[in-house]
This record gives structure tokens, sequence and C-alpha cells, in this order.
């Protein structure tokens, strides 16, 4: 039989966190996003280095990525299996999903912006369910139906309860 977690459960690990950490989600989220900047800075150093064929810019991605790995390990510990490059790579598919969608609606796309808007979003609560350590999400349930990760991320990070 498998271990289920419920909603209530949730909860108390992350209040947990919290008091142990003192974690803040809306910080969390922030140094997320800043890290994912820092993805999109570290490939567009690639290019135009790859471009121009100059060295500098190979030199500036090496400072950017190593910014990048020392904030990365605040959030996610580098042991376990390889959560360090999943958590990498999914904070940066989301940031390119945005990107995408951003252009699509740009062009008046908007059904397909939303579609990848959603797919971002839900990228990035992956990457959340990995650092809270939530990773078996099919087996959390409430009121006897399975919560998505999106459905757990909705009720546990408020963005705008700043302390």
């Amino acid at each position: 039989m498998k271990n289920e977690l419920g909603y209530e459960e949730i909860v108390k690990k992350v209040e947990e966190l919290k008091k142990g950490k003192n974690f803040d989600l809306s910080t969390e989220e922030d140094l997320a996003i800043a890290i994912m900047n820092l993805i999109s800075l570290e490939e567009h150093f690639f290019f135009t280095g790859a471009k121009t064929n100059k060295s500098d810019y190979f030199d500036m991605l090496q400072e950017i990525r190593s910014l990048r790995a020392k904030l990365l390990a605040r959030m996610i510990d580098k042991k376990e299996g390889e959560t360090w490059c999943i958590s990498k790579h999914l904070l940066a598919t989301s940031m390119r999903l945005m990107e995408v969608g951003t252009k699509l609606q740009s062009d008046n796309k908007k059904e397909e912006a939303k579609e990848m808007f959603q797919n971002a979003y839900k990228m990035f609560n992956m990457f959340f369910a990995i650092r809270l350590k939530i990773v078996n999400v099919p087996e959390i349930k409430s009121e006897n139906k399975p919560m998505t990760m999106d459905d757990i991320m909705a009720k546990l990070v408020n963005c705008c309860d700043e302390k």
C-alpha cells in the first residue's frame, strides 16, 4: 500500500520548514526567478561568444555560471540523485516557455500563449515540488482525488505575503 500524503501533512511539513530555516516562499520564488535569468544570461553569453568568436563572452559566461551555481545551491542539495540538474533544467524550461508565451501573446496568438504559460507554471511548480521535497505528488490526495503540483502550490505559495 502506498503512503498517501494529505494536504494537511503537506502544510505541516511546510510550516516545519518555515520554522526551522526562517523559510519565506515569496523570497524563494524571487530567488528562483533570479536563477532563471542567470541561466538565460549564460545562454546569451554563449551564443554571443560563438557568433562573434570573442572569448571575453565565454569568460563572462563563466562568471554568470558561478553565481548561478552559488544561488542554486542555496535552494537545492547537490547530493540527492540528479535533483540539482533537474532543478536547473526545470527553471530554464519555465523561463523559456514564458518567453515563448510572451512572444505568442504579442503576436495575438492568445490560446497558444496561454498553453505556453500553463506549461511554464507547471515546470515552475515542479521545481518547487523538488525544492520542498514534495516529489510523490500522485500519492497526494485531497477530498479523495489526486492533487496536482499546481493544486499544492496554489495553496502553499502566496507571493503577496511579504514579511
